[in-house]
């Protein structure tokens, strides 16, 4: 006779593959909406340009502002709530942005967008609160694995769909994908550990740190979440343009482009899961602790490859290096607050991470403007040995405090 699975194990499963779908969702509209956008209006290259960075960065900023408020909504309702919200209300906008007629209207629905935001962090949040500890690594590192996955796909799903059918028809696509999440979520996923905060000093953040057992430890989480992302969007940006120095005039840039791009998230979905294992057995700080040193050595070599075999060999590489890092960053989160702010913790670590998006790329085409390609690279790496510096000081000196 079969045992039951255990209801964590059962949500890991599900979650997984809703946010796997969330990821392909989410990733498979951004090749084409600058391609999407030309076709609002007679804009000049410099306009188009200017319209795309603005309706991008739109939803991460309305993100960053509104996902605190989220999280305390999911330490009073519930997690599974949050998921609900998130899901259907991105289905709904998603599929409109196919309607839109002018570039005002799709930038507002961007906006909206960010006020949705929050399914995979919240999926994240239930997956860590109803998983006992000793397995949350293993867990968060499934999860992260499987949004990797998503996002890896998602583009190559969305020129696939442009091609067959048209850049409208794939975001009513976009729309029913966020739906199955959405029932996927509602008849599959099961909250049973959940206790509502109704303590009045939690509606306040001073009310929060109060119950945090360390503070500092968990704001230098947060600043580590912030500066992760920052140094690995700093590179975005100017990958392509790399490759296209590195190929000097020979070769199909755009297709090259893509494949080296897709390289670090290939090895952080095969690797997220082992080394959240890993962290489970010999401590989550010291795969955090190797992902840094790594990604340092990896971020300074690349600033003096010579080809682009080269450089597809240390993107791979870096991929196993995040997989040390923001997974693992949510497992240490997750060890070190009380399960009723949980909601309202991973809510500011999705701020910062979105802080970090926004600031990563405005560090790298500055820093390639003023200097070099190279050059970003080496500040990058730089960046990441302040962030060690920084781990050291506020993290690991409060784990056993």
């Amino acid at each position: 006779m079969k045992t039951e699975k255990p209801i964590w194990k059962r949500n890991l499963f599900v979650l997984s593959i809703a946010v796997f779908v969330a990821g392909i969702a989410f990733s498979e509209i951004m090749p084409f909406l600058p391609l999407y956008i030309s076709t609002l209006g007679n804009f000049t290259h410099q306009q188009l340009n200017f319209w795309s960075g603005f309706i991008y960065s739109g939803t991460f900023f309305v993100s960053a502002i509104i996902s605190p408020w989220w999280g305390k909504l999911a330490d009073k309702k519930g997690r599974k709530p949050m998921i609900l919200r998130a899901s259907l209300g991105m289905a709904i906008v998603l599929g409109c942005m196919g309607l839109v007629t002018n570039v005002w209207q799709l930038f507002a629905l961007r906006m909206l967008q960010g006020v949705f935001a929050g399914f995979i962090s919240n999926s994240n949040a239930l997956v860590a609160t109803e998983t006992p500890k000793i397995h949350s690594g293993q867990a968060l590192g499934t999860i992260a694995s499987s949004t990797t996955a998503g996002t890896l796909l998602g583009p190559l799903v969305g020129g696939a769909l442009t091609s067959i059918f048209s850049y409208r028809i794939t975001f009513f696509i976009t729309g029913g994908l966020l739906l199955i999440c959405f029932f996927l979520s509602l008849f599959f996923v099961h909250e049973d550990d959940f206790k509502p905060v109704t303590e009045k000093k939690l509606d306040k953040a001073s009310g929060v740190i109060k119950e945090l057992h360390s503070p500092q430890l968990i704001f230098g989480l947060l600043l580590t979440t912030l500066i992760i992302q920052a140094a690995n969007n700093s590179i975005n940006p100017i990958v392509s343009l790399y490759v296209r120095q590195l190929l000097n005039g020979h070769g199909n840039v755009v297709f090259i482009s893509g494949v080296i791009a897709a390289l670090p998230g290939i090895a952080t979905f095969l690797a997220a899961s082992r080394f959240g294992a890993l962290g489970d057995k010999i401590g989550t700080h010291k795969i955090i602790i190797a992902g840094f040193i790594g990604a340092t050595i990896l971020f300074f070599l690349t600033a003096f490859v010579q080809n682009t075999v080269e450089l597809g060999i240390l993107r791979f590489l870096v991929g196993f290096t995040d997989a040390c890092l923001f997974p693992q960053v949510q497992t240490m989160l997750t060890k070190n607050s009380p399960a009723k702010i949980t909601g309202r913790i991973f809510s500011w670590n999705q701020s910062a991470m979105y802080i970090g998006n926004i600031v990563g790329p405005l560090l790298g085409s500055t820093i390639s403007g003023l200097s070099s390609y190279s050059m970003v690279f080496i500040i990058t790496a730089g960046i990441v040995v302040l962030n060690l510096i920084l781990f050291r000081i506020n993290v690991i000196r409060n784990i056993n405090k």
